[in-house]
């Protein structure tokens, strides 16, 4: 096959490309592109942690459209958004898969005000943790699961009467497109403590921002919002309708995904 094929190896996709100088120099140009304008937010914007919260999640949203815009200019990875209106105008959880690096700025846009869950060591990174701290975001101690998951539960009670969304990456860390899912209970936590409507939300970026890679691929990333699931169902039932329908959705755009790379040769 004339152009990008899709190989599954050890439970991971990778790819060969018919013009691997090409690619590896518009994947160097943007690295360069990316890292420079996330250091200049960071930076010159750091007067920031001491402005309302509301104007960093401001700069945090600026940095994603330029970050994302970047992506499309210079490696020719586009963004498609599909059922964006299933999210709801208040607070609701969001649950969503998670292959590469660009879900942690790429998804930012689509929400109003976001509060991720994260692992609480990102906030001793200088200027990136610190703004995850003043974004609110819900920092995590992994190593401590029962205090974990109280304090998690506690700080996502204060995000919901602040109206946001809880976004949550329930397999913990990313996984590569088609490996088998590895889901941790803190997400049904979550859905029974806040008693609100749960958004499944799948997509295909790994294929084109792979984890542990440096090539960055021409296409479409897609991004779809699935139907909400209400709230109140037994812990039994979401959990095996949640991770159905995630599942089933996510490996959908993967195959998508993969037609797409190969029309992108």
């Amino acid at each position: 096959m004339v152009g990008l094929i899709g190989i599954r190896r050890t439970g991971r996709l990778s790819f060969i490309s018919p013009h691997p100088m090409l690619l590896t120099l518009r994947s160097i140009l943007f690295a360069i592109a990316f890292y420079v304008t996330t250091a200049l937010f960071l930076v010159l914007g750091s007067w920031l942690l001491f402005a309302p919260r509301s104007w960093a999640m401001a700069g945090l949203r600026t940095h994603a459209i330029v970050c994302v815009w970047l992506l499309r200019v210079i490696a020719g990875t586009k963004l498609e958004v599909r059922g964006h209106d299933q999210l709801p105008k208040g607070a609701c959880l969001v649950v969503s898969k998670h292959q590469s690096a660009w879900d942690t700025f790429g998804l930012v846009p689509l929400f109003r005000d976001p509060a991720i869950v994260l692992k609480d060591e990102l906030k001793w990174i200088p200027f990136y943790g610190w703004f995850c701290v003043k974004f609110e975001h819900i920092l995590v101690k992994r190593d401590r699961a029962a205090k974990a998951l109280k304090a998690m539960i506690a700080d996502a009670q204060i995000r919901k009467a602040q109206g946001r969304e809880i976004v949550i990456f329930p397999e913990g860390t990313r996984q590569a497109p088609g490996a088998p899912p590895d889901y941790k209970p803190g997400y049904v936590a979550l859905y029974e403590a806040l008693e609100l409507p749960c958004v499944p939300l799948a997509l295909n970026s790994g294929l084109f921002w792979p984890r542990r890679q440096f090539l960055r691929y021409p296409g479409t990333i897609v991004v779809e919002f699935l139907d909400p699931i209400p709230a109140g169902l037994p812990r039994k039932e979401f959990r095996e309708l949640l991770e159905a329908r995630l599942e089933a959705a996510a490996q959908k755009l993967v195959l998508e995904g993969q037609r797409n790379l190969d029309e992108n040769e």
